[in-house]
């Protein structure tokens, strides 16, 4: 086991993810200090029962974005003993689990000098998502790269952070979309270091990891647009009003 609590979120209507969850839950047990995760009230009954049975620290919540959702899991983290928190969105963390689990065990092992570590992909794992995903991801990329003076990405849905840059997250973070709001925070609010690896285990594979389901590509195209919009927006306006 290591120091580290994983904080994650999950809105399961079907259950889609749930047979998966139950593969590795004895690995992530095994993994973390400490388990929390906020699941929405909608959530398939049996996998909401499942997640309270086992080592996971659960809070279902109603079904208001991902963004409330992961402000709400934050604020659960803090009421464990943990000092560094591994958020990642429940698909991602499973995906990785999947395909790269000594890679997820490294990472998780190692120990680091910054409080605010982004999780980004590698080029490889960069393309193996949607080109809608890809194309609109890059322009929110880019934009947080401009901000903050180094190319990252920040779009990946997981990072690693200190308990002092939770509480900033939880005191601060009001944005619809949280992935440049809250490494603004720590930067801009606490003064605190931010720091960004690459990884392979954020990879994208449609069964796990797609959400759209239904749209027509322009719709695919439109939302995926909406959604890095808010995120460059969270990057350029957080804590500006500070200066």
């Amino acid at each position: 086991m290591t120091n580290v609590a994983l904080v994650t979120v999950t809105h399961e209507p079907n259950g889609d993810h749930h047979q998966l969850w139950k593969k590795w839950k004895l690995r992530l047990e095994a993994l973390y200090s400490e388990l929390f995760i906020t699941v929405s009230e909608e959530t398939e009954p049996a996998f909401i029962e499942d997640l309270k049975d086992s080592a996971f620290r659960v809070k279902v919540i109603p079904k208001k974005g991902a963004a409330h959702a992961r402000r709400e899991v934050v604020r659960f983290g803090l009421t464990g003993e943990s000092d560094l928190f591994h958020y990642c969105d429940l698909d991602r963390l499973l995906t990785w689990l999947e395909n790269h689990p000594d890679e997820l065990t490294s990472l998780l092992e190692g120990t680091y000098q910054t409080d605010y570590l982004i999780l980004g992909r590698t080029e490889r794992a960069f393309e193996t998502h949607p080109e809608e995903w890809k194309a609109t991801e890059r322009i929110a990329n880019k934009i947080f790269s401009l901000e903050i003076g180094e190319e990252i990405d920040v779009t990946a849905g997981s990072c690693m952070f200190s308990k002092r840059s939770a509480h900033y997250i939880n005191e601060h973070s009001h944005a619809d979309m949280t992935d440049a709001e809250w490494p603004m925070i720590v930067h801009r609010f606490a003064h605190l270091s931010i720091g960004h690896r690459l990884v392979e285990g954020l990879e994208y594979h449609e069964d796990t990891n797609g959400v759209l389901g239904g749209m027509t590509e322009s719709e695919k195209w439109l939302s995926r647009m909406r959604m890095t919009l808010k995120v460059s927006e969270a990057a350029v306006g957080t804590g500006k009003e500070t200066d």
